[in-house]
Protein backbone atom coordinates (compact mmCIF):
# COMPACT_ATOMS: atom_id res chain seq x y z
CA UNK A 1 0.00 0.00 0.00
CA UNK A 2 1.24 3.64 -1.40
CA UNK A 3 0.82 6.38 1.19
CA UNK A 4 -0.23 9.94 0.00
CA UNK A 5 1.42 12.37 2.38
CA UNK A 6 -0.55 15.94 2.85
CA UNK A 7 1.16 18.68 1.19
CA UNK A 8 -0.05 21.44 3.43
CA UNK A 9 -0.62 21.01 7.58
CA UNK A 10 -3.88 21.02 7.62
CA UNK A 11 -4.58 18.39 4.27
CA UNK A 12 -5.29 15.42 5.94
CA UNK A 13 -8.78 15.12 4.40
CA UNK A 14 -7.46 15.92 1.13
CA UNK A 15 -4.84 13.31 2.16
CA UNK A 16 -7.65 10.95 2.65
CA UNK A 17 -9.55 11.22 0.06
CA UNK A 18 -6.19 10.69 -2.64
CA UNK A 19 -5.23 7.28 -0.46
CA UNK A 20 -8.97 6.16 -0.69
CA UNK A 21 -8.92 7.25 -4.61
CA UNK A 22 -5.41 6.37 -4.86
CA UNK A 23 -4.53 9.32 -7.30
CA UNK A 24 -2.27 12.23 -5.89
CA UNK A 25 -2.36 14.80 -3.71
CA UNK A 26 -2.65 17.60 -6.05
CA UNK A 27 -5.46 16.03 -8.56
CA UNK A 28 -7.69 16.44 -5.18
CA UNK A 29 -6.48 19.73 -4.00
CA UNK A 30 -7.37 20.41 -8.22
CA UNK A 31 -10.79 18.97 -7.98
CA UNK A 32 -11.45 20.21 -4.13
CA UNK A 33 -10.32 24.10 -5.25
CA UNK A 34 -13.34 23.81 -7.98
CA UNK A 35 -15.45 23.51 -5.58
CA UNK A 36 -14.13 26.45 -3.05
CA UNK A 37 -12.60 23.60 -0.88
CA UNK A 38 -9.20 24.20 0.22
CA UNK A 39 -7.08 22.66 3.36
CA UNK A 40 -6.85 26.02 5.24
CA UNK A 41 -10.96 26.04 5.60
CA UNK A 42 -11.55 24.79 9.19
CA UNK A 43 -14.27 22.64 7.76
CA UNK A 44 -12.39 19.79 6.11
CA UNK A 45 -11.06 18.78 9.58
CA UNK A 46 -14.02 19.42 12.07
CA UNK A 47 -16.98 18.25 9.40
CA UNK A 48 -17.92 15.49 7.55
CA UNK A 49 -19.55 17.31 4.47
CA UNK A 50 -16.12 18.78 1.97
CA UNK A 51 -14.58 15.11 2.55
CA UNK A 52 -17.77 13.25 1.61
CA UNK A 53 -18.53 15.21 -1.07
CA UNK A 54 -15.37 14.96 -2.65
CA UNK A 55 -15.55 11.35 -2.31
CA UNK A 56 -19.24 11.35 -3.85
CA UNK A 57 -18.37 13.16 -6.52
CA UNK A 58 -15.81 10.16 -7.56
CA UNK A 59 -18.42 7.52 -7.47
CA UNK A 60 -17.03 6.34 -3.82
CA UNK A 61 -20.06 4.97 -2.31
CA UNK A 62 -20.25 5.91 1.87
CA UNK A 63 -21.79 4.59 4.81
CA UNK A 64 -24.85 7.05 5.95
CA UNK A 65 -23.49 8.02 8.88
CA UNK A 66 -20.74 8.05 11.76
CA UNK A 67 -20.16 5.45 13.46
CA UNK A 68 -18.95 5.01 17.06
CA UNK A 69 -15.28 3.06 17.20
CA UNK A 70 -15.73 -0.32 18.69
CA UNK A 71 -12.37 -2.17 17.75
CA UNK A 72 -10.20 -2.57 15.53
CA UNK A 73 -11.62 -5.79 14.27
CA UNK A 74 -15.09 -4.34 13.72
CA UNK A 75 -14.06 -2.00 11.10
CA UNK A 76 -15.41 -2.42 7.84
CA UNK A 77 -12.21 -3.55 5.37
CA UNK A 78 -12.13 0.70 4.01
CA UNK A 79 -13.11 3.10 6.44
CA UNK A 80 -12.47 6.86 6.91
CA UNK A 81 -11.55 7.33 10.69
CA UNK A 82 -11.10 10.23 13.04
CA UNK A 83 -8.14 10.23 15.16
CA UNK A 84 -6.59 12.96 17.26
CA UNK A 85 -10.22 14.21 18.30
CA UNK A 86 -10.39 17.60 20.49
CA UNK A 87 -12.36 20.42 21.02
CA UNK A 88 -11.94 23.76 20.49
CA UNK A 89 -14.86 26.21 22.24
CA UNK A 90 -17.82 24.72 20.43
CA UNK A 91 -16.42 22.54 17.55
CA UNK A 92 -15.02 19.16 17.12
CA UNK A 93 -11.54 19.18 15.19
CA UNK A 94 -9.86 15.76 13.99
CA UNK A 95 -7.11 14.20 11.84
CA UNK A 96 -8.37 12.10 9.08
CA UNK A 97 -6.57 8.60 8.46
CA UNK A 98 -7.64 5.89 6.08
CA UNK A 99 -8.26 1.85 7.34
CA UNK A 100 -7.57 -0.69 5.34
CA UNK A 101 -8.13 -4.17 5.60
CA UNK A 102 -6.79 -6.52 2.72
CA UNK A 103 -6.28 -10.61 2.69
CA UNK A 104 -6.23 -10.16 6.22
CA UNK A 105 -3.60 -7.46 6.97
CA UNK A 106 -4.77 -4.67 8.45
CA UNK A 107 -2.97 -0.60 8.34
CA UNK A 108 -4.02 3.09 8.76
CA UNK A 109 -2.78 5.40 6.02
CA UNK A 110 -1.81 8.39 7.62
CA UNK A 111 -0.76 11.37 5.67
CA UNK A 112 0.78 12.85 8.17
CA UNK A 113 4.21 14.50 7.00
CA UNK A 114 5.66 13.79 10.46
CA UNK A 115 5.35 10.60 10.90
CA UNK A 116 8.43 7.91 10.41
CA UNK A 117 5.71 5.29 8.65
CA UNK A 118 2.96 6.41 6.87
CA UNK A 119 1.77 2.95 7.19
CA UNK A 120 0.64 2.17 10.59
CA UNK A 121 -0.15 -0.05 12.95
CA UNK A 122 0.32 1.11 16.49
CA UNK A 123 -3.14 0.50 17.06
CA UNK A 124 -3.19 1.97 20.93
CA UNK A 125 -1.69 4.93 19.82
CA UNK A 126 -4.28 6.14 17.71
CA UNK A 127 -7.33 6.15 19.44
CA UNK A 128 -10.28 6.67 16.79
CA UNK A 129 -13.09 8.41 17.62
CA UNK A 130 -15.53 7.34 15.02
CA UNK A 131 -15.36 6.09 11.37
CA UNK A 132 -16.99 6.41 8.26
CA UNK A 133 -17.78 3.23 6.04
CA UNK A 134 -16.13 3.45 2.43
CA UNK A 135 -17.99 0.80 -0.20
CA UNK A 136 -16.11 -0.09 -3.69
CA UNK A 137 -12.73 0.34 -2.76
Amino acid sequence: MQVVIQEEETGCGLASVANILGCSYAQVRQLAAKKGIFAADTRLWSETGYVRDLLEDQGVRLGADQQPFVSWEALPDTALLAIKHHREGDRDFWHWVVFKRRQGEARVLDSAAYLESNLRQDWEGMQPRWFIEVYDN
